[in-house]
């Protein structure tokens, strides 16, 4: 569903939802879409940059002032405060409404000190705000927070300050102590969390896993770090990451019998050579980029744009579909090498100081142009992002790009938002059945 269509939806049938969440880091909106989609009711949305800002905004997000009533629907507009998150305090949230109110946190944590493309600090980094989630969970006391990393986080030399991060989550209330650094609390969380609490609303169940976006619909080789934790006293320490539900083998087989080159009406192409049929594993195939930009059911097909050493034409905005214009100039060479129009896309990143890599140079989709490139245009890096076509990005192409890069995909951020709607409604009674589904 478009995002207008589904704020006129909310206008019309106000919902208050299947829960309450507070987003941290929220960037360009990725999760927090996620989130919205999945039956949530943002309660505040916290960003420091100011061009994700303009883009929360111009998607239905408005500036949170001191003494504004909570939203109760999801009609209403997310709150949002633009700013340092170190400055927020969040208690005013949870004594506001009383206990329980609020179900989720949820945030992509900055990723640069852990990224495989970044300067590799970790913890010593001081953009690392893993603290300040676990400070937003002491003052709010959700019942659920889901965190979502790159897998540079799992590196080896990270590994010791990793296994920190998920001890501080199982007990958050156990401050770090004054002088106390991160090695020495690690050792004081590792006894505290083997006794049993005497207050289990103080204790989380967590659970972690590296996924690919693409083994859940999206159009996008993507791995990433998942962190979810549930209240212990909610008894969901059973609970499990949903299965994957598409494969690169199902895709292989499609390709192979023929029934995706049906689908998009297009000439069989040639498949490497020694590969075999593979057996059926009961998943759906990958999708591809062609599937994303010119066979996704939900949007309409996106114009083909001309592969361009035209580059006047090629900054000609398409009168109907935002940010979908070209871009000239594009080249490959090593390490700046294409996406596959029949694969799914290359990990979409953030680049450097906003300009993008060669992850976002495309083969021509045009049989009479076969063999040329171009740049993908900021609506089909969107949609490789599973990102709505009517969702407005701010800021200069560059700015545009880097949002996308920074976000959590949101079919994939729907998956997980998803399974731990589920789970909460499993224990609370109150929430609806069926709603939003």
């Amino acid at each position: 569903m478009t995002n207008a269509a589904l704020i006129e939806h909310e206008a019309t049938d106000p919902d208050p939802g299947v829960g309450t969440s507070v987003e941290l880091f929220t960037g360009g909106g990725g999760l927090a879409r996620a989130m919205h989609e999945s039956g949530f009711r943002h309660l505040l949305a916290v960003e420091l940059d100011r061009r994700a800002c303009e883009t929360l905004r111009a998607n239905g997000a408005d500036d949170y002032r001191d003494g504004d009533a909570a939203p109760t629907t999801r009609a209403d507009k997310w709150p949002l405060i633009e700013g340092d998150i170190h400055k927020v305090e969040f208690d005013r949230w949870r004594k506001s409404s009383g206990a329980d109110a609020v179900d989720v946190v949820a945030g992509g944590v900055p990723c640069q000190p852990w990224s495989l493309g970044g300067a590799h600090k970790g913890f010593e980094d001081p953009r690392n705000l893993w603290p300040e989630l676990f400070r937003t969970i002491r003052e709010t006391r959700p019942r659920a927070v889901i965190a979502e990393n790159v897998k540079g986080l799992l590196r080896p030399s990270f590994k010791p300050y990793y296994d920190y991060i998920l001890r501080e989550l199982e007990a958050p209330f156990e401050d770090r102590e004054e002088g106390e650094d991160w090695s020495e609390h690690a050792q004081r969380l590792e006894k505290s969390t083997t006794r049993k609490s005497s207050d289990p609303t103080e204790r989380y169940d967590v659970k972690y896993l590296m996924v690919n976006a693409a083994d859940y619909g999206v159009p996008q080789v993507r791995w990433r770090v998942f962190v979810v934790a549930f209240r212990s006293d909610l008894g969901l320490a059973d609970w499990e990451f949903p299965a994957p539900t598409h494969s690169e083998a199902a895709l292989l087989r499609d390709q192979m019998v023929g029934t995706y080159w049906e689908r998009h009406g297009v000439e069989p192409r040639p498949m490497p050579e020694g590969v075999r049929l593979p057996l059926e594993d009961g998943r759906l195939p990958w999708r591809t980029l062609r599937d994303a930009l010119y066979g996704n059911p939900d949007e309409p097909e996106l114009e083909r744009l001309p592969f361009p050493e035209r580059p006047l034409e090629a900054k000609i905005e398409h009168e109907r579909i935002i940010h979908h214009r070209g871009w000239p100039g594009a080249r490959i060479y090593k390490g700046h090498t294409p996406n596959l129009l029949d694969r799914p896309a290359k990990t979409v990143k953030a680049g450097v100081h906003g300009v993008p890599g060669g992850e976002t140079v495309m083969e021509d989709a045009q049989p009479e142009h076969e063999g040329e490139y171009r740049y993908m245009t900021v609506r089909e890096v969107a949609r490789v992002m599973t990102f709505p076509d009517d969702w407005r990005l701010s800021g200069p192409r560059g700015e545009q790009m880097r949002q996308l890069g920074n976000a959590v995909p949101v079919k994939l951020g729907k998956v997980m938002a998803d399974s731990v709607r589920d789970a909460l409604r499993s224990v609370d009674a109150r929430l609806p059945t069926g709603a939003f589904e």
